[in-house]
Order: structure tokens, then C-alpha cells, then sequence
């Protein structure tokens, strides 16, 4: 399997996703369609990984529409998609859906909640990295995958083939120390009130790493 990675920040990269992708034999392309402007053929691509970055979908730059029109071409070929954040809210506005200010920033470490069982072995509760302010409404026939007390639609998954989070499961702690110094100004202000070196002393769930396989291996059946 031929995976393609839309990476849109050198900041945030793919971490355990990269993992899946060597136990399970595929092949990895990453993409920087926000520095270099190319983005991965419909035909090369088995899977697509769409990772967050600091743009919004609401941005007026060439790529983020071309980025939206490979995810429509991919979702008519049926073809898995993961989007993670900023990826998650591009899906959703593919699909036609407003992406908006949450109600709350959050940075930091925050619980999760499941609210569908439609994937096997994925805890009831989760502990994930958040680094958002914006929000997506989750998108007609998709189910809604995961929750916060804050923000209701963290994660959906839809058609057993496209599963979008708010929040991320794919970092590994050398992501987190990665995220952390280089945009620790976009700390400030969250709700969650965690500094840098809060969110630096969390140690990540191993849970998280084993649920983001569990996610990758139920779109790619």
C-alpha cells in the first residue's frame, strides 16, 4: 500500500502513524503542499494522511483547494482517509460543512470520550493532545467518534473508510517536544490552562499510540 502524507507544518508530523506504516509492510510519500505546492496523485494513493498545521480551511490559498479536491476524488474512488485537525476540518469542508471558532481554544492535555463503538478496542475514555481553535461540524451519514466537555464534535468517522479528529493521537513524545518549542506561543490563552512545560511533562498514553493502529487498520480493511 502506497500511503501519501500531506504534511502542512515541519512541526507537526505524522509520529505513530509512521510506525503503523512499517509494521504493516506500506509504503510512505510525505507531501509540504503549503511550502513546495505539490500534492500526490489520485492513482498513486491507497491511503491519505491529512496532518493539522496553523492555516485554517477558511484560507484563501490555491493547494488547501486542491487538497480538497484529491479528498473528494479519493472519497469517490471509496479510497481510506485519516485527517487529523486541521486535516479533519478540511474533510468536513470538502464535503460542503462550515468550519468555524470553537467556543474554546484548546492546547494542551485534555480527556476525550467515545461516543460510537462502531470501531473494536478503542477505550471508552482517551487522554489526547489538543491544539486547535477552530471546529468542523461532523458531516450527514458520518457518526460522531469522540467528544470533549468543552467541544462536542472532536472526531467522526464515516463510510468505514474516512475518520476525521480534532485532536491528536499521532504524536510521540519527541512530536510533543517538537510542537512545543517551536509554537509555544500558541499556549496562551487556552482554556485548558496548561503551560509548556505542563504539557511537556505529560508523559503521551501508550493507549494513544495502540488506538491510532486500532483507527488506521478499521479504514484500511
Amino acid at each position: 500500500m502506497r500511503i501519501n502524507i500531506l504534511q502542512h507544518t515541519s512541526n507537526e508530523g505524522p509520529g505513530a502513524i509512521i510506525d503503523w506504516a512499517n509494521e504493516r509492510g506500506h509504503e510512505v510519500y510525505t507531501y509540504h503542499p503549503d511550502q513546495f505546492g505539490t500534492l500526490p496523485k489520485v492513482a498513486e494513493t491507497d491511503l491519505l494522511v491529512i496532518l493539522g498545521g496553523p492555516m485554517s480551511p477558511n484560507d484563501d490559498f490555491p493547494w488547501i483547494f486542491e487538497e480538497r479536491q484529491l479528498i473528494l476524488a479519493l472519497m469517490d474512488l471509496d479510497k481510506p482517509i485519516f485527517g487529523a485537525c486541521f486535516g479533519a476540518q478540511q474533510i468536513t469542508k470538502a464535503l460542503g460543512y462550515p468550519v468555524s471558532k470553537s467556543p474554546e481554544k484548546e492546547v494542551g492535555w485534555a480527556p476525550v470520550t467515545l461516543q460510537s463503538h462502531i470501531i473494536p478496542n478503542v477505550p471508552d475514555e482517551l487522554f489526547a493532545l489538543h491544539w486547535h481553535e477552530e471546529m468542523f461540524e461532523i458531516p450527514a451519514g458520518a457518526d460522531l467518534l469522540f467528544s470533549t466537555e468543552g467541544l462536542k464534535n472532536q472526531g467522526f468517522v464515516m463510510n468505514h473508510r474516512v475518520i476525521g479528529l480534532q485532536f491528536h493521537f499521532e504524536p510521540l513524545a519527541n512530536n510533543v517536544r517538537e510542537m512545543v518549542v517551536n509554537d509555544f506561543s500558541y499556549i496562551e490563552g487556552s482554556v485548558l490552562g496548561q503551560t509548556a512545560e505542563d504539557i511537556l511533562e505529560q508523559p503521551v498514553p501508550r493507549e494513544n499510540r495502540r488506538v491510532m493502529f486500532a483507527l488506521l487498520d478499521y479504514i484500511c480493511q
